[in-house]
């Protein structure tokens, strides 16, 4: 397999694919692939794995699984050291099928205290037979001693024009307002446009962009009518999660307390994730009234929304203010465990009072 073969699911990340193509020849014992999620740093450790191992049927997808590979994910919101000693007991086997074996160890930025020591003893003293290959969304939640026993792989947000590419080959029946704003709105990462493609995700972007308007529109305005916006979309990215957690912990036949957290760690993982991608298209749309109203029309991520926003550009000058609050909020979310219901409904009074 040539390297351009392995990686042509990955788009752009040049000095990525360059890098973990030179290192086929020799491999060193630890990677770690790091950068925004949905630029594809998994199919990227995916290909290099099934490179190492030298198995084409594994990178076509005619093959799911191999017996020198061992793909470690995450449950839900953490990856925790029962996880990290399993895969521990397999490292100490020797390759069944190639040369060498493969760890992947998914969403790494998400292993708790205790897993990243554990794991810190296998990168110390790994088999000279295994290859560990950390993807990880960032970097600040790993230790610096993983950092500094692993190889550095950047990975970086894609163009816009390579995830148009994406999206004519996936929805070429979108017209050029909806593709644009898609793009915009996904900014650089495929996930966020996979999910932006969802028919139910585009109703709850419908009920946001209303809830967000309707707070420099409506003199009856209610925060907490517009927190429950927010706290409904996360209801549901919380329910779809357990019910497809729920139906892999009866497929591996699992019960008891661990089957118990596990489907509770994928619900609150998705609620969560719901609630940084609203608050990330709230700000985006205030955001977008701040250059509306300066005559940039043409930057605006909701480029199928144009109409609306030049109805409103008349509240530009308060919106700077709406979208600094609200990033703030964000910055608490993505760092803190909130009260989802109160932060959101003290930020829709906040913002209430920056139009007023």
């Amino acid at each position: 397999m040539t390297a351009p073969d392995l990686f042509a699911e990955v788009p752009e990340q040049a000095p990525a694919k360059k890098l973990l193509s030179a290192a086929l020849g020799g491999p060193a014992n630890a990677y770690l692939l790091h950068g925004p999620a949905g630029v594809r740093k998994t199919a990227a450790a995916r290909a290099f794995a099934a490179g190492i191992l030298g198995d084409a049927e594994l990178l076509s997808g005619r093959r799911s699984v191999h017996p020198d590979l061992y793909v470690l994910e995450p449950l839900g919101e953490m990856i925790r050291i029962d996880e990290i000693r399993a895969m521990r007991h397999d490292l100490h086997l020797r390759p069944f099928e190639a040369d060498r074996r493969v760890y992947l160890v998914l969403a790494a930025h998400l292993m708790n205290e205790d897993a990243a020591d554990a794991l810190l003893k296998d990168l110390e003293e790994p088999p000279d037979y295994a290859t560990i290959v950390l993807v990880a969304d960032e970097l600040g939640p790993l230790p610096e001693t993983i950092r500094s026993r692993c190889q550095l792989v950047p990975f970086h947000r894609l163009s816009d024009a390579a995830v148009r590419g994406w999206l004519g080959a996936r929805a070429p029946e979108l017209d050029d307002a909806t593709a644009t704003a898609i793009v915009r709105s996904a900014g650089g990462r495929l996930d966020r446009a996979e999910r932006l493609l969802d028919p139910e995700a585009s109703r709850r972007r419908d009920e946001l962009v209303a809830a967000a308007r309707s707070v420099y529109l409506d003199e009856s305005f209610e925060p907490r009518d517009a927190a429950s916006v927010v706290l409904g979309a996360m209801t549901e990215a919380g329910a779809g999660a357990k019910q497809a957690e729920e139906a892999e912990v009866e497929r591996r036949e699992l019960a008891g307390r661990d089957a118990e957290q596990r489907v509770r760690r994928a619900q609150r993982g998705a609620e969560r994730d719901e609630l940084l991608a609203s608050l990330e298209e709230l700000a985006a749309w205030y955001r977008d009234l701040v250059v509306v109203s300066a005559g940039a029309e043409q930057t605006a991520v909701h480029a199928d929304r144009l109409d609306e926003l030049c109805e409103d550009a008349a509240h530009g000058a308060a919106a700077e203010r709406a979208a600094e609050l609200v990033r703030k909020a964000w910055r608490a979310a993505e760092e803190f465990n909130v009260n989802a219901a109160l932060a959101l409904e003290a930020l829709f009074v906040r913002l209430r009072r920056a139009f007023v």
